[in-house]
């Protein structure tokens, strides 16, 4: 059974007209079925999804981001790679079933592979903590990260998670250090690292695996520093106002990506890239090749200075740095702002001296 969003209810009576048409044993008797209206219908549904999703606002986004239809990283993982060879444990605490992550073969090429699963059903979704990791998932991605690091592997990264996981056993064990943590991991590594966004980007539970070289979203994926609904809870106290959060934060694909936090969009089949999953596996197969191409020629120190310099440019404009497009540190190398500020001081001390002096004259 189709699960379908509440602004889908055209397409759905369209669908549900359409399967009818297409099966005669539904209707009362045999009957022939009726080819040309099957085509009429047909054409009307791909319309209407045209309409309906080239006109989607922020938080019907963030609703097809969260279908539960939608494939998730364990669908990508079984797809895209051979050989994939799970590793589990982060050797402190216990084994964090909302990461998937081990080694595996992409296009005969050795990878790391880290995937976010919010589990297909029920059972799974509650096994999966709903994609919420906890510290020692955290733990265990940095423990491979940094073999794969060691090995110079490339590392792939599926974003799906609400946030890190909240809960009390959670703090205790440290969860905003093991983020802190797997944030300064990624930025240090030393081989290529792409970050696929593939359903919510949302919160420190995203960003401490997708402070990579490369931050590629599908279309109609979100990444925010925090839900539409708590936005709104914490700046209007009311979580139905999640609509006016949603366009404020900025939180769609197409404006991170002007905004340059993310570096590519993939796009997704029309009505979302649930309706039509093996073009959607195509363009993400499509994109990590392309990505990991473009490392190819690069040396371990290019790699890490242009992630680097990647992170340092966001949120700056040009300002008083001549060389902006060769940032190296925090530090400006040719900052004329203080000497500006000291000509204007003294500027402003010679023509006080010099309005002292007139006035004196004047006077006497």
């Amino acid at each position: 059974m189709k699960n379908y969003l509440n602004f889908e209810t055209e397409i759905k009576d369209l669908e549900v007209e359409l399967e009818k048409l297409k099966d005669p044993f539904n209707q009362s008797g045999l009957s022939e079925v009726d080819t040309k209206k099957i085509s009429r219908t047909q054409m009307d549904l791909d319309k209407k999804l045209k309409s309906v999703y080239s006109n989607l606002d922020p938080w019907q986004i963030t609703m097809v981001a969260r279908h539960e239809d939608r494939p998730k990283s364990k669908f990508f993982i079984e797809n895209l790679f051979d050989d994939f060879i799970p590793l589990s444990g982060d050797r402190h605490y216990g084994e964090d079933k909302s990461v998937l992550s081990g080694f595996a073969k992409f296009n005969k090429q050795s990878v790391l592979v880290i995937g976010q699963e919010k589990g297909d059903n029920l059972d799974t979704r509650i096994k999966r903590n709903f994609g919420m990791m906890r510290p020692e998932g955290y733990r265990k991605t940095i423990r491979l990260m940094k073999l794969a690091d060691k090995f110079n592997i490339p590392i792939i990264s599926f974003i799906d998670t609400p946030g890190a996981y909240p809960g009390v056993g959670a703090e205790e064990r440290g969860q905003a250090e093991a983020i802190a943590k797997s944030i300064e991991c990624c930025m240090n590594l030393k081989v290529p690292t792409l970050a696929i966004i593939i359903g919510e980007g949302g919160s420190g539970g995203a960003i401490a695996l997708a402070s990579s070289s490369k931050v590629i979203m599908l279309e109609n994926a979100i990444y925010s520093v925090i839900s539409p609904e708590g936005c709104a809870t914490i700046l209007w106290r009311d979580p139905k106002k999640m609509l006016d959060a949603a366009k404020a934060m900025k939180l769609s694909a197409n404006d991170l990506l002007e905004l340059k936090i993310i570096d590519e969009i993939i796009p997704e089949p029309v009505g979302g890239a649930h309706r039509d999953k093996n073009l959607t596996l195509n363009n993400v197969k499509n994109s990590i090749k392309k990505n990991l191409d473009q490392f190819k020629d690069m040396s371990t120190e290019e790699i890490f200075n242009e992630r680097k310099n990647k992170y340092l440019k966001i949120g700056r404009n040009k300002g008083f740095i001549s060389n902006y497009n060769k940032l190296s540190s925090l530090k400006t190398e040719q900052n004329k702002l203080p000497q500006i500020l000291r000509d204007k001081k003294i500027t402003f001390i010679c023509l006080t001296i010099v309005l002292i002096v007139l006035i004196s004259l004047i006077v006497l």
